[in-house]
């Protein structure tokens, strides 16, 4: 590992002395309800959030947005660089139910073990904070960031950002920079060193609705009824092939073709990676259709998928019920590789189920059509300093991937932009006991630093 530079080192001492501080911030905003799901708590989080800046000695401001949650925008220029880094993060996370499968309280912000509990620990409170405190430690050792900044930390990342478009394609001098980071992703199991990932997955929600009778009807009946449970089964099947290919007719049309840059990373990370270790934090014997090596970190990576989240149809409780229900639901979410067409994508679904015989099951997008997704170069500035910046935090080399996500932005607004994270592989995120380990959120904090320092040394 190369020598740290003084100023930079200062910074990081600066960090491990106000650890505390940071702690406690993080608490105090974990401790807010922020569900965006469910509109619950993301008026006040956003608050808290310009608050815990301005406390900070950050400038920010709660943007309203058409119909949705505020956003949190901020601006730090620099007078040692002339690139501007756009820092986003979200403050809204996922329900914390089932709330019986929790051991403290969801919005307790305890700590045990060497972790801090909570839901939003991990996703995303602490990447909020990491920026937050970062920039403060340069304030506090130089008076000035290694490179402009701009802050954006929005409301409803968890539910596909549905408001932010329009803000921004309204507003895109907001959050016009050079380049933007996510600190929303964590530490790769094996390695134990970040992920980066250099583009998007879109994401497309869709829920799939087969309707029936006017109400549920006496099984008795079943013989005379329509069954929409029936008809979705029957429809999902049509979907997907047992090998997980996508059968809609044209879903590949503009799939991205990998070039010696891709297939150099995956080769090196099959290398490096211990992939079992992955097995076994899900709980798991073996990947789909036993795929190994080069090719489960390829189809991780680029491969489109068509994932049923939620079924359901009738009678959930206890014991029986006979009835036909008249109304069946899945709740799908596809991802979509560059550069495959969000919008073209749809009218293939829809097309499909009408061509095998399911016209009349209604095909809803959940939120809007999603971004296009993206893919950029390992070569890139902001590329180069995130490694780096991992390099020095980590000791190691982080482990390059090829996409992942936030892409809402860049629809309206683009430029070069890398996902990266600090928390720890069993951190719960999007279930029960979501955790996050405290060393992690301090080298974290460093982690934002760094990456603000490799950023501002680019000409």
């Amino acid at each position: 590992m190369s020598t740290i530079h003084p100023q930079l080192q200062s910074v990081f001492d600066w960090i491990d002395a106000h650890r505390d501080e940071a702690i406690v911030d993080l608490q105090t905003l974990v401790r807010q309800e922020s569900v965006s799901a469910q509109r619950r708590g993301l008026e006040e989080c956003a608050d808290l959030v310009v608050r815990l800046m301005h406390d900070d000695g950050l400038p920010a401001e709660a943007y309203p947005t058409p119909d949705g949650p505020p956003c949190v925008i901020g601006h730090l220029p620099s007078g040692q660089s002339e690139k501007t880094l756009l820092c986003y993060a979200h403050y809204d996370v996922q329900p914390p139910e089932p709330l019986d499968k929790w051991i403290d309280p969801p919005y307790s912000a305890v700590i045990r073990d060497g972790r801090m509990w909570g839901r939003g620990t991990t996703d995303n409170k602490s990447g909020v904070m990491a920026f937050i405190k970062a920039a403060k430690a340069w304030l506090q050792i130089t008076g000035e960031p290694p490179v402009g900044l701009k802050f954006i930390t929005e409301g409803e990342e968890e539910i596909g950002s549905i408001h932010l478009g329009p803000f921004i394609e309204a507003n895109p001098e907001l959050v016009r920079a050079d380049a933007m980071h996510c600190l929303d992703g964590g530490v790769h199991p094996s390695a134990m060193v970040p992920d980066i990932d250099l583009g998007l997955k879109s994401v497309m929600f869709v829920e799939l609705i087969a309707r029936g009778a006017n109400a549920d009807i006496h099984s008795l009946n079943a013989p005379l009824l329509p069954q929409p449970a029936w008809d979705l089964v029957r429809a999902l099947n049509t979907i997907v092939d047992e090998n997980r290919r996508i059968l809609v007719p044209g879903w590949y049309e503009g799939l991205w073709e990998l070039g010696d840059e891709e297939n150099e990373q995956l080769e090196e990370n099959a290398r490096r990676l211990d992939m079992d270790k992955l097995k076994e934090e899900w709980g798991i014997e073996q990947f789909a259709l036993g795929r190994e090596g080069v090719e489960a970190l390829k189809a991780r990576a680029y491969e489109p998928t068509a994932n049923i989240a939620g079924l359901t149809a009738g009678y959930q409780g206890p014991g029986s019920k006979t009835i036909v229900p008249n109304e069946a639901r899945a709740k799908m979410d596809f991802r979509l590789p560059p550069l495959i067409n969000p919008e073209k994508a749809i009218e293939r679904l829809r097309q499909h189920l009408k061509d095998k015989g399911f016209g009349h099951i209604e095909v809803s997008i959940e939120g809007r059509i999603p971004e296009p997704p993206y893919k950029i170069s390992v070569k890139e500035d902001i590329s180069q300093s995130i490694i780096r910046a991992a390099e020095t935090v980590f000791g190691e080399p982080p482990v390059i991937n090829g996409v992942s996500a936030e892409g809402t932005i860049l629809k309206h607004v683009w430029m070069p932009t890398v996902l990266t994270g600090f928390a720890q592989p069993d951190c719960n995120l999007h279930a029960p006991n979501e955790s996050l380990d405290i060393e992690h959120y301090i080298k974290g904090i460093k982690y934002a630093a760094a990456i603000m320092w490799e950023y501002g040394k680019q000409k």
